[in-house]
């Protein structure tokens, strides 16, 4: 199971809130535990759901550094201003205990 926390939002995000939670369950996302989800940030997370939930290496991938191995970061696609109006949202990713 893995919990991706919304770290920080550079720009304007109109569907996000720094805190907000998305909990997935492969192949599930627990809407219940989650908070808000856009499609947006879906195309980047969803590349990285199965293979961290089953075999945690965000460092091998490439997705965080080595003091910092108990997370993965992952970023939305927006590139916000002056691209958008909209704003790129940073994501901690971290793995649960089931």
């Amino acid at each position: 199971m893995l919990e991706i926390t919304v770290h920080e939002i550079r720009g304007h995000c109109p569907v996000y809130k720094e805190g907000d939670v998305m909990v997935f369950e492969d192949p599930e996302i627990d809407l219940d535990k989650t908070d808000a989800l856009c499609t947006h940030a879906l195309s980047t997370i969803l590349h990285y759901t199965t293979i961290l939930e089953h075999n945690w290496i965000p460092l091998s991938l490439g997705l965080t550094r080595e003091g910092d191995k108990d997370h993965a970061y992952l970023q939305c696609v927006d590139p916000g201003k002056p691209y958008t109006d909209g704003g790129t949202v940073i994501f901690k990713c971290r793995r649960l205990e089931e």
